[in-house]
């Protein structure tokens, strides 16, 4: 008969002491061992550290349970059975005995100095930078001038490359060609032609070939598109006088049409800047000027400038029939990495330094975000010094501490008057965000945010419809790009009656601008009343719309 070891009723109060007893070694779960090896190092480490209370409390230890019926060697249970509690990592740094006080503040300070040693690296060597100081002032505003023009045009080597071969072929070759460069404002497309011009002429004189001549025009300044005839016939040839009758065009055409008296004639680079200011109702000049390259007997290397993309495709299809159309080079917007190369290089000419380096990384990220046109980050910059400027003005008494507060800082944290006096007077994140919203956050902004959903991405139709057309376009083909947009994200269009009506709406609002007197509302002119930086700043922050403006 079966007689219990202990009363039912104490059955409750005994220790439960698991056995694994009847476990084979070779099915135990694995997770136990492991538990239980871990657990092994860590008894006889502590018994390692505590030997002389080991010793004294060997009496009260409690028994050692029973081996595992296994051939292996046996395996030492622990006899702590509840599990380990981990400490804080500040807790288990102090409690090692290699570890000091000072390591960990070296620990958790490490990675931070990591990250920003390199961005820092540069300007540690500078001396401080003194905003009270006009001069000082004045000098870092002249460098992050737009129409400063720097020694070297940083990250647009490739494309000057391509630009300066095109140039040397039709020197050697005595050939003319026409080139077409294209690219969203801000660039570096007119920098990069003046480069390559100057490097032009230069490779010229040292290569032994007759330096050509040099007209570069900004065709926005021209009283009528058909002066820029007028102005190559006084480039190519002296001014004489001709008949009222002959007109420029024609007389250059005979000019490339004739062989020429001389037997070496120069090559004539023309360099025409803003070029869809020569684009006319018939489209006539902008296609005469390509097809001067194609006489004979013509020396001219025509290289426009725009910011058009697929201009020489809309404007001029007759000259890739001829066999004759531009070669294209396209300079892509600026982003985050090369704002910040150029915007650093543009500082490393002051004595100085200016800018704490998340500023600078904030603006371009923004800038890059939203446009990718470096003037746009320039002027950013030269308003955040003027913000400091400003903000020194009025506060004077908080910038400058009193001795008593030096004196406490000194005697309580010993490291923090050196951060205090190195980044006081230097342009900080707080500086560039209040020009960053002082240049993106208009009031354009506010209401391009606060509209419906549908207006919304009837101006994202916008703003890529017009990246790809000139100005303006009809309201049909921006319903077609609104459709097209709504497909593509999944999101059901509105009716056509309801999209005129909400391109009034934002034409109301100053958004958009209808034009023409047509009845028919489909037909009526619409063009973007607003800079397109301002809606893509309003909306970038929302991935729906930032995918819907790529």
């Amino acid at each position: 008969m079966f007689k219990p070891s202990a009363p039912a009723h104490n059955f409750h109060c005994r220790e439960f002491k698991p056995s694994f007893s009847h476990f084979p070694s070779n099915t135990m779960p694995a997770i136990a061992k492991r538990s239980l090896e871990l657990n092994d190092d860590k008894v006889m480490a502590v018994k390692s550290e505590n030997a002389p209370e080991a010793v004294g409390s060997a009496s009260n230890s409690t028994p050692q349970r029973r081996k595992l019926r296994s051939s292996s060697s046996p395996m030492k249970l622990s006899p702590i059975s509840k599990p380990m509690k981990l400490g804080s990592p500040r807790r288990r740094l102090s409690a090692c005995a290699n570890s000091s006080a000072d390591g960990i503040e070296k620990y958790f300070s490490q990675k931070k100095v990591q990250t920003f040693c390199k961005s820092v690296e540069k300007s540690v060597d500078k001396p401080k930078w003194d905003p009270k100081d006009v001069k000082q002032i004045s000098e870092a505003k002249e460098a992050l001038h737009v129409s400063t023009v720097p020694s070297t045009v940083s990250c647009r080597e490739d494309e000057q490359k391509r630009v300066l071969e095109f140039c040397k072929a039709c020197v050697e070759q005595e050939k003319a060609a026409s080139l077409y460069i294209c690219g969203c404002p801000g660039t570096g497309k007119s920098l990069s032609i003046e480069k390559v011009k100057q490097a032009l002429v230069d490779w010229a004189g040292e290569a032994g070939f007759q330096e050509p001549d040099v007209l570069a025009l900004n065709c926005s300044s021209l009283t009528k598109t058909s002066d820029i005839f007028s102005k190559i016939l006084g480039k190519d040839q002296p001014p004489k006088k001709v008949k009222s009758t002959t007109s420029a065009l024609q007389l250059l055409q005979n000019l490339y049409s004739q062989k020429p008296q001389t037997s070496r004639r120069k090559m004539t680079l023309i360099i025409a800047d803003e070029l869809d200011f020569l684009i006319t109702k018939d489209r006539a000049v902008l296609h005469d000027l390509f097809m001067l390259t194609t006489y004979p007997f013509s020396r001219c290397i025509l290289i426009g400038v725009a910011n058009a993309i697929d201009l020489a495709d809309r404007f001029l299809p007759r000259l890739q029939s001829l066999n004759c159309k531009p070669m294209v080079i396209t300079f892509r917007a600026y982003n985050v990495e090369q704002i910040i190369r150029i915007l650093q290089e543009r500082l490393m000419t002051l004595p100085h330094t200016v800018f704490q380096p998340q500023a600078l990384e904030l603006c371009a990220r923004k800038v890059a975000a939203a446009s990718g046109d470096m003037r746009k980050a320039l002027c950013i910059c030269r308003s955040a010094i003027e913000i400091l400027e400003a903000e020194l003005k009025e506060s004077n008494d908080n910038l400058n501490s009193s001795p008593v507060v030096d004196a406490f800082f000194e005697q309580q944290m010993a490291p923090a008057p050196v951060v205090k006096k190195t980044e006081i007077d230097i342009v900080k994140i707080g500086h560039m965000a209040a020009a960053l919203s002082k240049t993106y956050k208009s009031p354009v902004v506010d209401t391009v945010q606060c509209l419906p959903q549908h207006q919304q991405i009837i101006l994202c139709s916008a703003v890529k419809l017009f990246r790809r057309k000139k100005k303006d376009s009809t309201v049909t083909e921006l319903n077609k790009s609104y459709i097209d947009i709504c497909k593509s994200t999944l999101i059901p269009p509105v009716g056509v009656f309801e999209f005129s009506s909400m391109c009034r709406v934002l034409s109301d609002q100053g958004l958009l601008k209808l034009g023409g007197q047509c009845r028919d509302e489909k037909s009526k002119r619409v063009t973007l009343n607003v800079d397109e930086a301002d809606i893509t700043f309003a909306l970038q922050g929302i991935r729906f719309f930032r995918n819907c403006l790529q």
